[in-house]
């Protein structure tokens, strides 16, 4: 098993966000400077979005590029954000080879019909 180093762990993590964020653009036929990638470390949502994409996509996303994930830790942080920003709770998660998946609160997912 090969060791990752903290600059590909990250690089993943980028990428994801990255992935995230252009489907966001592509679905919703948003302009490119509306869905952005939040740099690595800094605190808030991984993905930053303008008004015109929140009324669209109004979630607070974590995404997380990981091969073992503690769901429950992972999804209080993505809480966390969302009260600063908020916005409904999504968390966005991957590991190699793998779907991407996500993760809500029940009463949110309802809430979307």
């Amino acid at each position: 098993m090969v060791a990752r180093t903290t600059a590909s762990k990250k690089a993943k993590a980028r990428e994801l966000q990255k992935t995230v964020a252009s489907d966001i653009i592509s679905k919703f036929h948003l302009p490119e400077e509306d869905v952005l990638s939040k740099p690595m470390g800094s605190g808030g949502v991984d993905i930053i979005m303008s008004r015109a994409a929140l009324d669209k996509f109004p979630f607070a996303i974590e995404c997380k590029s990981q091969e073992k994930i503690n769901i429950w830790d992972a999804f209080e942080q993505c809480k966390e954000n969302s009260v600063t920003a908020k916005q409904t709770p999504l968390l966005v998660f991957k590991r190699n080879r793998s779907d991407l998946m996500i993760s809500m609160r029940w009463e949110d997912f309802l809430n979307l019909f």
